[in-house]
């Protein structure tokens, strides 16, 4: 490494370490982090369901694609594929039948961990994690690098595998950040001499914020899906300076399938920025490069539909689907108190905070204002100096023209980059707030790294017209909006108190368990089910009703588990016709994150 990178590499460490610290911290889970490892993990088996431990995609693969050699096994799924292109919902694929039981069966704690983990027999297996996420309501891309990570960590349930995707997208993030400065300060659209500076500045913005912090705890597909916003912005920008759309665009169109992989949302800010770059490359007449850029964005979306065409019902069909088109429907209905939660969130999530995000945003005005004013003012003297007094004037041009750098900053290639940097972002924030079914943070992540990069933006433009002050000075309000960040944050995604309930399930691991909950809330819960040695996953109606009793009334004690949504009452009531009191309460309500109650019940 050469010595002009340490202080870029020190920094990358310095804010990986701070947010390993947190990752280290994180206990539980959110219910759709477990989906993703089950989606990611689980061989061809991709909904835990009560009444069907095995799910139908299990069973035909195990009999109809696994044959007794590879060569067979390869035949039968070529065979099997084409069928299912060939006749859609007609094909045996889709007509093949699980083995669906009439009431809840109990699913042993081996299960449970084959849906989270995977192990030597179904590592690496990327062709089951394709067939379950084809289930889902996402692209595959993020499941494939959870499951590649979980077959390196074979068998582990902590949070670190799922986080590392998160902190390698981060220091992506991080490293097009260093580049990015070079390539502003080379193009001349920030002050010679800044660049590096620019860089670490947007690292630290953006790498010690609240954000960051909740994009590496969410073990979900949104860390990705950023790194691959800001490398398509960083691509765009070192394309547009270098006029080098026209070819060589290998890597643009490889970022935006793999974008448009990860989650659809990216759409949002991959076409805006394509609208804008085209309709910019037009304008400025460089029609070559249009035809180039053009024709790379379209070869990017047929491969993208090609390898994964079920994206197409995904958008227009399916129930998330449709519940985002329907959003966007609905217009300005409500769109008002859907922008104030995003813009609270977007706030907490770069600043710390709603007041000291107005406090900021109201501090870069007035330098904005003031070194526009500095600017002005110090090149109207330069004018008059050169008419009077030449020789002293050309003594002070080099002082004067880094007064006058803002103004050229703002030449045209300078409103070009501002335009790419800021339409698409707004674009998205915009879109992002009408169409997503939850008012929550992971929907906008993508535009955290942004603020980091204007906020840089105006720094640089306010020290550029203070010729006797470094640069490097940019660095020390990023650091302390970082180590407020870190202090303040909320301990969101980290679950603390989690680790009490899963140790529980640990010392009662020879009893089997039943789990009362309403809706899906047994996910939230998985982690325990992979200790109780069975677990009986139903709803109250369930336990009050059931035909078959002989395998509740044999056994002496078992471990209940009742989600907070379920009445407490109803569940004791139905425990006494098994004969079965309350021996202990194991946890109470208000001592798990869940709200969940833990009882150990035995024969009266």
């Amino acid at each position: 490494m050469r010595k002009k990178h340490v202080g870029e590499a020190a920094v990358l460490l310095c804010i990986l370490a701070v947010l390993c610290c947190f990752v280290f911290q994180k206990e539980g889970y959110h219910i759709d982090e477990l989906l993703s490892m089950e989606l990611s993990n689980a061989e061809y088996n991709p909904w835990i369901v009560s009444t069907q431990p095995v799910g139908r995609l299990k069973k035909f693969v195990e009999q109809e694609i696994i044959g007794e050699s590879f060569g067979e096994t390869f035949v039968n799924l070529v065979v099997r594929t084409w069928d299912l292109l060939r006749n859609g919902e007609e094909s045996m694929a889709l007509q093949y039948q699980a083995d669906v039981y009439p009431e809840p069966v109990w699913i042993t704690a081996k299960q449970f961990r084959d849906y989270l983990t995977v192990d030597s027999e179904d590592c690496f297996n990327y062709l089951s994690v394709y067939f379950n996420v084809k289930d889902d309501n996402h692209p595959p891309f993020h499941y494939m690098l959870l499951h590649t990570i979980s077959s390196v960590f074979q068998g582990s349930l902590s949070p670190l595998p799922g986080c590392v995707i998160n902190l390698l997208a981060i220091a992506g993030c991080i490293i097009c950040f260093f580049r990015l400065g070079t390539v502003l300060e080379k193009g001349g659209v920030i002050p010679g001499g800044s660049g590096r500076t620019a860089g670490i500045c947007m690292g630290l913005l953006y790498g010690l914020s609240a954000g960051a912090i909740a994009t590496a705890l969410l073990i979900r597909m949104y860390g990705t899906m950023t790194f691959m916003c800001v490398a398509l912005f960083y691509l765009h920008v070192k394309k547009w300076l270098e006029k080098g759309f026209e070819r060589k665009n290998a890597k643009l169109t490889l970022v935006t399938i793999l974008g448009f992989w990860t989650q659809y949302f990216f759409l949002f800010y991959c076409l805006a920025l394509a609208g804008v770059t085209a309709g910019l490359l037009i304008l400025k007449k460089r029609y070559r490069e249009c035809r180039g850029y053009v024709g790379s964005m379209i070869l990017a979306a047929v491969i993208g539909l090609a390898v994964f065409p079920y994206a197409v019902e995904d958008i227009f069909s399916s129930g998330r689907g449709m519940e985002a088109l329907q959003n966007l429907g609905n217009g300005f209905d409500g769109y008002g108190i859907r922008l104030g939660a995003f813009g609270t969130i977007f706030m907490e999530a770069c600043f710390g905070g709603v007041l000291p995000g107005v406090f900021a945003a109201g501090c870069g005005a007035a330098g904005l204002l003031f070194a526009w004013l500095r600017g002005r003012k110090g090149k109207e003297s330069s004018q008059q100096m050169q008419g009077t007094e030449q020789a002293a004037g050309l003594a002070r041009q080099g002082e004067n023209e880094r007064v006058a750098d803002p103004a050229r900053t703002e030449g045209k290639e300078g409103f070009c980059i501002c335009l790419m940097l800021l339409v698409p972002c707004c674009c998205y924030f915009l879109l992002a707030a009408r169409m997503s079914p939850y008012l929550v943070d992971r929907y906008v992540m993508p535009v955290f790294p942004f603020a980091a990069v204007i906020m840089t933006l105006v720094l640089a433009r306010i020290f550029a017209v203070f010729p006797g002050v470094s640069f490097c000075w940019m660095l020390l309000p990023a650091l302390l909006l970082g180590a407020v960040n870190v202090a303040g944050y909320d301990g969101h995604y980290l679950y603390k108190g989690y680790e009490r309930q899963y140790e529980l399930a640990k010392a009662y691991a020879e009893f089997p368990c039943i789990c009362m909950y309403d809706g899906q809330g047994y996910y939230y819960n998985l982690m325990e089910f992979t200790e109780y040695r069975e677990t009986l996953l139903l709803h109250i109606w369930e336990l009050e009703g059931r035909a078959d009793t002989a395998d509740l009334e044999q056994r002496d004690q078992v471990v209940v588990l009742r989600k907070s949504t379920v009445d407490e009452a109803a569940v004791l009531e139905a425990l006494r016709k098994y004969g079965w009191e309350v021996e202990e309460v194991l946890l109470e309500s208000s001592e798990s994150v869940y709200g969940d109650t833990v009882y150990l019940c035995g024969k009266a």
